[in-house]
């Protein structure tokens, strides 16, 4: 089977921020370290295993994707996740969500599909699910690995 045109991967995710020095303040107070390819009060690069997260003001966003002026909707219908090693570690998780600055939008509670899991928001109202799925172990750099057709786990 030859290479997608476009390949199966995510490499940066914009969130859209009202204010992008506050904004950063916010991932800082979490833990997050910004790169230096970062430009203080435009934008943020935040490095992860798996992307980079970038954090740009809202209008520039729009205006870059060709969509300026649009009203921007408390709920965007996009919901980025971290995958935790356990229900304990959600809850610390919520707990440093919470005192950085966020809000939780859906508490923690066990989930129909078997893990445990919360929605919370960042001051811009970026949503995040902070979740423990029991059935998707996380490999060294704490990415889900999952299960292939076959029901064999994806490696990497």
């Amino acid at each position: 089977m030859s290479d997608p045109v476009v390949p199966q991967r995510v490499s940066l995710i914009t969130l859209g921020v009202r204010d992008v020095t506050a904004a950063t303040a916010f991932y800082e107070r979490l833990g997050w370290r910004p790169s230096s390819a970062s430009v203080a009060g435009e934008v943020t690069f935040l490095g992860t295993p798996g992307g980079v997260i970038a954090l740009w003001s809202t209008d520039a966003l729009a205006a870059d994707a060709g969509v300026a002026g649009a009203p921007t909707p408390a709920w965007r219908g996009v919901a980025l996740a971290i995958n935790l090693g356990s229900r304990d570690a959600v809850d610390a998780a919520i707990e440093a969500w919470v005192a950085a600055g966020g809000t939780i939008s859906r508490p923690a509670a066990a989930a129909d599909w078997g893990g445990y899991s919360a929605y919370v928001a960042d001051p811009d109202g970026n949503a995040w699910e902070l979740a423990h799925n029991p059935f998707w172990p996380l490999d060294a750099r704490g990415l889900p690995m999952l299960p292939d057709a076959d029901g064999s786990k994806d490696d990497r």
